[in-house]
């Protein structure tokens, strides 16, 4: 079984679209009961609040429900989950200095490494931006969830 943990700043647009996004691929895989998916943030502004209603509104074109309510990064992630998927530089460098060891550390990867059509250095953060931003970033997440499933049947 794998267990994989998506994170951005709130968990309230582009980690809570990744699980989901994921989850559609691994269910159409048939790997539901191999895969396990949450998403948290690195801050606990939001928690207990369902996604952005941009995200949950541009998802649900695409045919994706997301229903998860944000939470924070806990300590006792970094043991339950194999990989820690963030979406950019900053998610990147903050858990890992959360991170309570090395190993723990090296769960860290970045969610735009698996990206196999679209070229992105990272998912940008679409919460202060308009309607391109939010496709924008589903565009990514479907790359680089298709890629991630990928890999992990790989392993």
């Amino acid at each position: 079984m794998k267990k994989i943990l998506f994170v951005c700043l709130g968990n309230i647009c582009r980690s809570s679209a990744a699980e989901e996004i994921m989850r559609h691929y691994v269910c159409e895989a048939g790997l539901e009961k191999e895969i396990i998916l949450d998403s948290a943030g690195l801050i606990d502004y939001h928690e207990g609040e369902p996604a952005d209603a941009r995200m949950r509104a541009h998802a649900a074109r695409r045919g994706y429900n997301i229903t998860h309510l944000s939470r924070p990064v806990k300590y006792d992630d970094f043991f339950a989950f194999d990989m820690i998927v963030g979406m950019d530089d900053r998610n990147i460098d903050r858990l890992k200095a959360l991170a309570p060891g090395i190993e723990e550390e090296r769960k860290v990867v970045r969610m735009t490494d698996y990206c196999v059509r679209k070229l992105a250095d990272y998912v940008p953060d679409p919460y202060y931006g308009g309607a391109e931003g939010f496709e924008n970033v589903l565009d990514i997440l479907e790359d680089a969830c298709e890629g991630l499933l990928d890999a992990v049947r790989r392993e």
